[in-house]
Order: C-alpha cells, then structure tokens, then sequence
C-alpha cells in the first residue's frame, strides 16, 4: 500500500478525489499528518468513520518503534535507535543549542560512499529511506520529547545525494505551510560531494543550506580518506558549488575533519584559503571523532586552535564545531545502524 505521509499535499487531493472525497478532507488529513504526528487513522476524529477505514484499507502510515534513547551525560543530547518496519535500525540525534533545538536525522540504512573516518559506513548500504520514514525521524522525536524542532541537519546515516528524489520529497513535505511549516533555511543537506546530485539540487528552488564534506584540498590526499574522490575531482566540485550559490545565494558550508597527520598541515590551511576565500565559504573544522574499527585520531587540541586563528587570519570565517554527544557516540561520524556494544 502506499504509504500516506509520503504524498505532498496535492497528490493527497488526488487521491481523495479518486475515492470521491472532497477536497478539504485533504486539508484535515495533512494537518493530522504533518501537524499532529498522529501514528494511527482512527486518531483522526474530525473524519467520518466510513473515511478512516477507507483510509486504513488503502494506505499504511509509517511509524518507528522507537528501540532505545540514550542521553548524553555531558550534555544532554539525545541519541535515538528506531527501528524500522523491515527490522533495520537507524539512528538520529536531538541536540539543544542557544537558537533553539536541532535534529540530525539519517537518509539511508546504511551508506556506500566508505569515507575512512566514519562508522556510518561500516557494512555499506541496506537501502534507502523513503521521505516518509525521514519525516517519521523528526515526528517520533518531537512526540518523545514534547517540544519543536527548529533545524534539521541530514548529516545522519547515509549519503543525500545518493537518495536524491527521496530527500527532495523529503524537504517538500517538511517545508509545506499546510504542514509543519519548517523554514528550507532551516534545514542543511550534508553531502561528501556527489556533483550530480549537488547539480540538480541546485535547480530545484530550495533554500536549504548545502554542506560539503571536503576534509581535503588535494585530489590526492582527498583519494585516501573519501573513496568518491576517485570519481569526482575537487575542481568538479568547487564548479558544483559556484552554481549552488548562483541558482540558490546560499553560501555552501566546507565540513572538514581534522585528522592528525593527514589534513592539519600549513598546506593544507593554504589550499582551504584558496577554496573558501574567493567563494566566501563558512569552514566548520570537524576534529576526527573515535570510531574503534577506523583508527584516525583527532590532532592535539592546541592544532586544532591554531589551524583555526590561521584560516581567520586570512579572512576565512571558520568555526570548531561543538561535538554534542560524543560520549554517546552520537557525534560526527558515530551513528551506526545498529545497537550499541555495551562493554
């Protein structure tokens, strides 16, 4: 059956059209969806009998079980296990900032893109998440918590761009004024930089954020922690970004992970001027966080600090992200699909 909450607004008045229901109902049902998080027709008490059990008949409506929440001691973000219909498991993390509350929700069982620092990646790709079950994410968090959010980052499990139509959708459905009426300036789509997908995206009339995880400035060094730099070159890239900006003028965000040794270097903070000064690019430097199966290790704080002052020094706005929930594992590069190993 199709799945209800993945149908925008007008296909749900076609479909109630079909069944020879007038066009407010479709109103009624968004609300319910998209407003209420309701997780069963017969919640939806402003409809007739007869329309829900039509509705249950023709339709499934998605909704996690929510397997575990674990909450950071330092912090108090929240981590979330769901699992999913088919018995996969994705995670999301709730963090609470000064501007109010964010949610990082994942765009795949999985990934493939095999990026050498991140957990995420172990095992590969399952398979995509539909639009419904990344709205489901959001719902079933705000549900537990009792409280809105404000910002969506998909820097979850899994690549975006690798489930582009459904991330698309994804972003129609949660910025829809009949809906939850989320701003697309709200929301950051996390790519490590498939230039197809960042092409198109930006076509698509959105104004969400666009974050590039480069984490290298060579094709070189690029090749040996991101494998999708074997496909894609960093001047393919930047070319990807420069039209992001000139369809949307929105300033595309460098996410890179400082690893010791690696990427840390005087060199490389001259090949991130050159990248990110002329384009006017936000750098959010990223220290490497542990995953036990990588091995990659954050550089010393006074590096990190440095590395930083010297990028500012050329004019580069650039900023060390605060890692909320890292003593969950719920911090860049952490989120499995799976149940923690307790020790």
């Amino acid at each position: 059956m199709k799945d209800i909450k993945e149908l925008t607004f007008e296909e749900l008045k076609t479909e109630l059209a079909a069944m020879d229901e007038k066009p407010f109902r479709a109103g009624q049902i968004f609300s319910w969806l998209h407003k209420r998080f309701v997780t069963d027709f017969d919640q939806m008490t402003d409809l007739s009998i007869g329309l829900r059990k039509k509705l249950s008949e023709n339709y499934s409506l998605t909704v996690h079980e929510l397997e575990e929440v674990q909450v950071s001691k330092a912090d108090g973000t929240r981590k979330y296990l769901f699992k999913l219909c088919d018995g996969e498991f994705v995670e999301a993390v709730r963090m609470i900032y000064h501007h109010g509350v964010s949610l990082c929700i994942s765009s795949q069982v999985g990934c493939r893109q095999g990026c050498r620092f991140c957990a995420s990646t172990l095992g590969g790709l399952v398979r995509n998440l539909t639009a419904a079950e990344m709205l489901e994410q959001v719902y079933s968090v705000i549900r537990e918590s009792g409280e809105r959010v404000d910002s969506i980052v998909m820097m979850g499990i899994g690549e975006p761009m690798d489930n582009y139509d459904e991330a698309v959708r994804f972003v129609r459905l949660i910025t829809d004024e009949r809906g939850y009426d989320l701003s697309g300036r709200n929301i950051t789509i996390s790519s490590c930089g498939l230039v197809p997908g960042i092409r198109k995206l930006a076509e698509e009339g959105l104004k969400v954020t666009l974050a590039l995880s480069l984490h290298a400035v060579s094709d070189e060094k690029r090749k040996k922690i991101m494998p999708v730099a074997e496909r894609f070159t960093i001047e393919e890239l930047m070319d990807a970004v420069d039209l992001y900006f000139e369809k949307t003028g929105r300033r595309v965000s460098f996410e890179y992970a400082l690893i010791a040794g690696v990427n840390d270097t005087d060199e490389d903070i001259a090949g991130l001027v050159r990248l990110a000064g002329s384009r006017g690019c936000h750098v959010n430097l990223i220290p490497v966080n542990p995953v036990t199966e990588r091995g990659m290790k954050e550089p010393d704080r006074t590096v990190v600090l440095n590395f930083k002052n010297k990028l500012e020094k050329k004019g580069i706005n650039a900023t060390i992200r605060r890692e909320m929930g890292r003593d969950i594992d719920g911090a860049c590069g952490q989120l499995r699909r799976k149940h923690r190993e307790l020790p």
